[in-house]
């Protein structure tokens, strides 16, 4: 199964594409694609990584393989981007374990 996440990041202004995609519901690759430069390596980190294991990734939560590409690459104010979830979730749907379902955050001053 394949999936895609788009996300916009917010007051950065980049938007970032990603695709998960499995053979077996089980292993995943990501294409990642953003004008984001952390993103970008961000993405670039974890596909040298190969596949991720859908099911190994979910049992290992932050100390999987996506989100532990996230601390190394993303730091500073990146260390909150919404692009490491995204993948979370793309993988999630491409491995079958998870329904496509839309995210948001919506987030103001009072």
């Amino acid at each position: 199964m394949n999936a895609v996440v788009e996300i916009d990041a917010g007051i950065c202004g980049f938007k970032t594409r990603i695709r998960a995609m499995s053979d077996d519901s089980q292993n995943v690759i990501f294409e990642i694609a953003s004008g984001c430069e952390k993103a970008r390596k961000f993405g670039e980190t974890l596909i040298a990584k190969g596949a991720v294991d859908g099911y190994a990734e979910i049992g290992d939560g932050a100390n999987g393989v996506i989100l532990t590409t996230a601390r190394e690459c993303l730091k500073g104010c990146c260390a909150a981007c919404a692009v490491p979830i995204g993948t979370f979730k793309a993988m999630q749907v491409a491995a079958g374990v998870a329904l496509p379902k839309d995210v948001s955050l919506g987030i103001a001053t009072e």
